[in-house]
């Protein structure tokens, strides 16, 4: 429940924060005006995310909820798109970035947790959980991660609408943003799966390709991908109010289920890990960094 009370938190203080920043930029009726698509892509989640809870009883792996993570935003993308009626040049490029990105993503953690057994992260809250554990990760665990899609995907939800302003400047950098993040993720990805093929390398630190410059390239692409998705769906007069969803998955990824929870899981698992943590930046890239292996 802890997660779940820090995510209650912040979208607490996010929504606070942001209404007494424009106090008379009439919030309600943003969010009203698209109460529609909120509700009916809240609906498709609830449902996705039961269908999911129900397979991983079936299988005995809680698991399945990160190979639904990815292929959950292209549900939460093609369903605005169909209640808000959204056929614009922006609706089309939000529906292309977000299924390459999400489809990606999911195909590539169901390749690599095939045959795997149950994550770490899942098997401690089911060791905690104990007997209750069946329905309690219904909560803490399925739909605790649709409602977060949900508020991530604010700034889609907001910007896919029949008609809006053309694509400017801004949804440029978006897509340039959006670009870079998928290349940190999905080379980051490819390069650690290389490395993890090799029976030489188990027990031992990834310190090659971006993981020189970055201990956790994948969340960085992670970033990227949704403050480029942000800046793309930012320039339609309502989407303003979508900035929760970046704030949250940077919170996330940064500061609660993403970097603390592997980082403790690497210290204790790799040989090297400390030195190789004292050679390269936690999170955003840095240009030259030592290499770990001529450290002393």
């Amino acid at each position: 429940m802890k997660h779940a009370e820090i995510y209650h938190q912040f979208v607490l203080s996010a929504l606070h924060q942001t209404f007494a920043a424009h106090p008379g930029s009439g919030t309600f009726r943003v969010m009203s005006g698209h109460l529609d698509v909120l509700v009916g892509v809240g609906l498709a989640l609830v449902v996705l995310m039961i269908g999911a809870w129900l397979a991983s009883l079936a299988f005995g792996n809680t698991g399945i909820v990160d190979v639904v993570w990815g292929a959950g935003f292209v549900v939460v993308v093609l369903t605005a798109r169909i209640i808000g009626d959204g056929h614009d040049a922006r609706a089309d490029l939000l529906t292309a970035i977000i299924t390459l990105w999400g489809l990606r993503l999911s195909a590539h953690l169901w390749w690599r947790n095939r045959g795997g057994g149950e994550d770490f992260r899942h098997q401690l809250r089911r060791r905690r959980a104990g007997d209750n554990f069946p329905i309690k990760s219904l909560a803490t665990v399925f739909l605790l991660q649709g409602v977060i899609m949900w508020t991530v995907s604010l700034p889609v939800q907001l910007a896919v609408t029949p008609t809006g302003p053309e694509l400017g400047l801004t949804a440029i950098v978006g897509v340039a943003v959006w670009g870079v993040g998928l290349f940190f993720e999905a080379v980051g990805d490819a390069q650690l799966a290389r490395f993890r093929s090799d029976p030489a390398n188990q027990g031992v630190v990834m310190d090659r390709g971006l993981w020189r410059f970055t201990r956790h390239p994948n969340y960085f692409g992670d970033f990227c991908v949704w403050w480029g998705i942000w800046l793309v769906a930012a320039e339609t007069t309502d989407a303003w109010f979508g900035i929760v969803g970046p704030l949250l998955m940077t919170f996330m990824l940064m500061r609660v289920s993403g970097v603390p929870v592997l980082e403790r899981n690497l210290r204790e698992r790799l040989t090297g890990y400390d030195r190789y943590a004292t050679c390269t930046p936690t999170f955003f890239p840095r240009p030259a960094p030592r290499s770990p292996r001529s450290a002393s």
